[in-house]
């Protein structure tokens, strides 16, 4: 018997939607603590993996819209934690790099929320664990090739 992969997809999405969003609430909870938000964070995630990129280019790869960009960027710059540099093949246009400052604080933030997953995981019995532990390829691969601006 096959199975539709798309019934399928809706089956494990259902039941994994609930859980999914109250894993978020407790991690997103850590992170309000934090004085970098989650956004910011992901950008200059995004940065750091890209190296120095136009706002146009972070806001669709972020999938938000350039204001949205333009005032997280605005934040993070008043902080020293990325600044604005010419664009070495348009000289007229501007790109966004992150600081050796900015570097140091997203590991930073970025190590504190490992460290809190971390405490949530190991809660877990030795099977659940081992059963996350398979499961971890299949959500990089989610996370992969999830991007905001090419979902219909």
């Amino acid at each position: 018997m096959s199975i539709n992969p798309v019934e399928d997809a809706y089956s494990v999405a259902k039941e994994i939607r609930p859980f999914l969003t109250k894993l978020y609430v407790a991690y997103f909870r850590i992170a309000e603590a934090s004085d970098i938000t989650g956004p910011q964070l992901s950008i200059m995630e995004r940065l750091i993996e890209a190296g120095p990129m136009r706002i146009s280019q972070l806001a669709q790869e972020e999938g938000i819209r350039m204001p949205t960009a333009s005032n997280t960027l605005h934040q993070l710059e008043q902080r020293d934690l990325v600044r604005r540099v010419r664009d070495e093949t348009d000289r007229r246009g501007v790109k966004v790099e992150i600081t050796d400052k900015g570097i140091k604080e997203h590991d930073r933030v970025a190590d504190e929320r490992t460290r809190y997953v971390a405490e949530m995981i190991a809660t877990l019995d030795p099977e659940s664990l081992e059963q996350l532990k398979a499961a971890t390829p299949a959500l990089a691969e989610l996370a992969r090739t999830y991007n905001t601006g090419n979902i219909q």
